[in-house]
């Protein structure tokens, strides 16, 4: 019996992915629950498993081939199972460029030679992937330790650790050239091996081995190896490309106020000592953060909004429920996690949640629906220093919330100086949704709520 596999829909709004590499290739044997290929939506890099078990018979696309979902990309069938006449189904309307036909065979050698047998595929997670092409290291020479072998980060560590300490720089050219590490002596910090050890080993390699003495000159430096140019391409260019259609398309404007976060502080600290045993993790300024924009929508809806624009005409409309985006820094780049119904949640479900779904973020294991659906986006930058910024608006949402760094300061309190916790919140908006005035009072509400957290029970 032929099993399609197909390209899935992992979203509400998911109409397309892209197949980043296959793990598997023609001919190999598959167990149902097997990792097939990697698949890439517009801000989560996920595998897909086999439906099936049987023997991989057909690959229809090519890695690097983006798709409509529900479009069959393989075929999993028996060893001898003849499927010369089997036609994969495709979804209704769905484009079909670029699929290989099924009735097309490979054509034997001449001598009826079987053909050459591929590089074996390596599996290896994305953040092993990952740290191998910072560190300049062929995963074919990282064992792995994950199901079936699969190669984990902790495996590319393990492999760095064991091996002479170099720059991925000099760990890739000596590669390239076929130099043994071991054998370079290293004069960076700690003896750790540069590019110039390694073109010093090569130029020594070259060297005759009974040599003219030859005049004394200046030896030309080295070329500079400039840095590998990054693709804006798969997140990196979707992010690109929907910060430019922000920019683009609202009307941005930026608020900022300054906040005595005194007794905001002193909340976090509480609630960090009366939680922590029960929660297992500290509670966070972000998660208070949570609970106060969404009780900021509540009490001031018509920042709760979205610009819908149906047949010709434009409207605002205002949303019953609040859901709040917290931008994450992961090492694919800019993602936002959304904490649904905030406002209704307590803030020990806020607090998991949102470690669950920054967890998933930074993995690369996102679903799309974890993405989507925010209403305000929350982006903290204190913990690198900033007091103030202009962020940009999370389309189709209607602002978002910039919070800067707490620090210590001097202030005025009932007339007399003191030192106190203060930050400073940068609103960025749509004029074309919310005049100033309305945005400065949702402001100042948060601003409120921060000043004097007990108004939350209120």
């Amino acid at each position: 019996m032929v099993v399609e596999v197909i390209m899935p829909k992992l979203g509400q709004t998911m109409e397309e992915g892209t197949i980043l590499e296959w793990y598997k290739k023609e001919g190999d044997t598959v167990r149902k629950g097997d990792p097939l290929f990697q698949l890439e939506s517009d801000k989560a890099a996920l595998d897909v498993e086999s439906p099936g078990r049987g023997v991989l018979r057909r690959i229809l696309y090519d890695a690097g081939t983006k798709l409509p979902v529900l479009t069959v990309v393989a075929l999993i069938a028996g060893p001898d199972e003849d499927i010369s006449g089997y036609v994969p189904g495709a979804p209704a309307g769905a484009p079909v460029a670029g699929r290989v036909p099924i009735e097309e065979e490979r054509e034997p050698s001449a001598e009826g030679a079987a053909p050459a047998t591929a590089p074996a595929r390596i599996f290896a997670s994305p953040r092993a992937r990952r740290r191998a092409k910072e560190e300049g290291i062929d995963l074919a020479d990282v064992t792995g330790s994950g199901p079936s072998g699969r190669i984990e980060e902790k495996d590319v560590i393990a492999w760095l650790e064991a091996q002479p300490k170099a720059t991925p720089v000099a760990r890739k050219m000596a590669a390239e050239a076929g130099l043994d590490l071991a054998t370079i002596q290293g004069t960076g910090v700690s003896g750790r091996i540069t590019q110039e050890d390694v073109q010093r080993a090569l130029q020594a390699r070259e060297r005759p081995a009974i040599a003219p003495v030859p005049e004394p000159a200046v030896a030309a430096p080295a070329p500079a190896v400039a840095p590998a140019p990054v693709p804006l391409t798969g997140l990196r260019g979707i992010i690109a490309r929907r910060m430019a259609e922000s920019h683009q398309t609202t009307a941005p404007v930026t608020l900022t106020m300054e906040v005595d976060a005194t007794a905001f502080v002193a909340l976090r600290e509480q609630l960090k000592a009366a939680l922590a045993d029960e929660l297992g993790f500290n509670i966070g300024y972000n998660d208070l953060l949570v609970k106060v924009c969404a009780r900021a929508l509540r009490d001031i809806p018509y920042m709760n909004a979205r610009l819908v624009q149906e047949s010709g005409h434009a409207e605002i409309r205002q949303l019953e429920e609040v859901h709040i985006g917290v931008a994450v820094d992961t090492p694919r780049g800019l993602l936002v996690p959304v904490i649904r119904n905030a406002d209704t949640r307590s803030l020990k479900e806020v607090a998991r949640d949102l470690r669950e779904l920054v967890a998933r973020a930074r993995d690369g294991k996102s679903l799309p629906d974890d993405l989507t659906g925010g209403h305000l986006t929350i982006t903290n930058l204190g913990m690198f220093e900033i007091d103030a910024f202009t962020p940009i608006i999370n389309l189709p949402e209607v602002a978002i919330l910039g919070v800067g760094r707490i620090a210590q300061r001097p202030a005025v309190v009932n007339g007399q100086l003191c030192i106190r916790s203060l930050m400073w919140l940068s609103l960025t908006f749509d004029h074309r949704l919310v005049d100033g005035a309305p945005a400065a009072r949702f402001l100042q509400r948060i601003k409120q709520y921060v000043e004097q957290p007990y108004l939350l029970l209120a």
